[in-house]
């Protein structure tokens, strides 16, 4: 046992040494769990004072890799930062996967915190979730920002279907969840590293922290779930789709990963799109490249006060 913690100290120097430390949202947020309409206990850290902007993670990761953003938007913005359902605190319900479902699951915190009109932003799944909420509450998202992944069900997600690099699309099911039973890391590392423009990042620290998350008991199950919903998924967006979002949209992409084309998939359901590629970076932008994106994000949100103070 003494060589066991030995081995863990050496571990942590070593990372410190290398400036490798896990993605943490500031400590000064407060935490609290609601419990959701929709049978998911939904685990959420708020901090700052402004006007509200909620951030929604996306997969391989939890709520904490906005760490860097909501360091900054903390400044002058209320913050409002979820665990998807069935990923990091939040419970790990059977069902409900389903992005309509848990967009009711956003709802239900940005109420039972107390606010109504918010700003969104959100990565890869969040992007899925985003866009099911800004259909469903179209009166209550001020500004959205979407980064760098495609939507089910609108344009062109057949052809991105047709992509072997999205296999990870169709892995999933029970012997999925034999398979990577303890071989989570491996799982992750093929995803993180077929979709980064660093092979550096993400880095250790981060690699190993958001794998821990995945592997607690069901935690593979409901992630994993997340894709299984894709094809209701399609289906609701298509009728979503008939009626475009009018807020201001950002649309933003990793230059070695969706670049521009994320801006074409946003165009086919809302009217008012900006356009954002973050140069040199993949699929991983708050890893790869945070200081750009977090500087677009502010100064598209910074956009949103300008006008309220004509």
């Amino acid at each position: 046992m003494r060589n066991i913690l030995v081995l863990a100290a050496i571990l942590l120097l070593a990372a410190a040494a290398f400036g490798q430390t896990h993605p943490s949202l500031p400590a000064t947020f407060r935490a609290t769990t609601i419990h959701g309409p929709e049978g998911a206990d939904i685990f959420v850290r708020s901090g700052g004072n402004g006007p509200v902007v909620v951030l929604v993670h996306g997969y391989a990761e939890n709520s904490d890799s906005w760490g860097p953003l909501a360091a900054d938007l903390m400044k002058d913005h209320r913050v409002v930062v979820p665990d998807l359902r069935g990923i990091g605190h939040s419970s790990k319900p059977e069902t409900g996967y389903d992005k309509k479902t848990q967009a009711k699951d956003i709802r239900a915190v940005v109420t039972t915190l107390g606010y109504d009109r918010t700003s969104v932003v959100a990565h890869d799944i969040g992007n899925m979730v985003a866009y099911a909420y800004a259909a469903m509450y179209p009166d209550k998202v001020e500004r959205l920002v979407v980064m760098d992944a495609p939507i089910p069900g609108i344009d062109p997600w057949g052809e991105i279907l047709q992509s072997p690099g999205v296999w990870h699309f169709n892995f999933h099911g029970p012997d999925a969840e034999r398979l990577v039973a303890g071989r989570e890391r491996i799982y992750f590392d093929r995803i993180w590293n077929d979709f980064t423009g660093d092979p550096g990042k993400p880095d250790e620290a981060t690699r190993n922290f958001f794998t821990a998350t995945y592997a607690q008991p069901g935690g593979m199950r409901a992630g994993f779930a997340q894709f299984t919903a894709f094809s209701q998924d399609a289906k609701d967006n298509k009728i979503f789709e008939q009626t475009k979002l009018t807020m201001p949209v950002l649309a933003v992409g990793g230059e070695k990963s969706f670049g521009a084309l994320q801006a074409v998939i946003m165009r086919h359901v809302a009217t008012n799109v900006q356009e954002a590629v973050v140069k040199g970076s993949g699929h991983w932008l708050m890893e790869e490249r945070p200081a750009e994106t977090v500087a677009l994000i502010r100064s598209f949100l910074e956009a949103a006060s300008q006008k309220s103070a004509q």
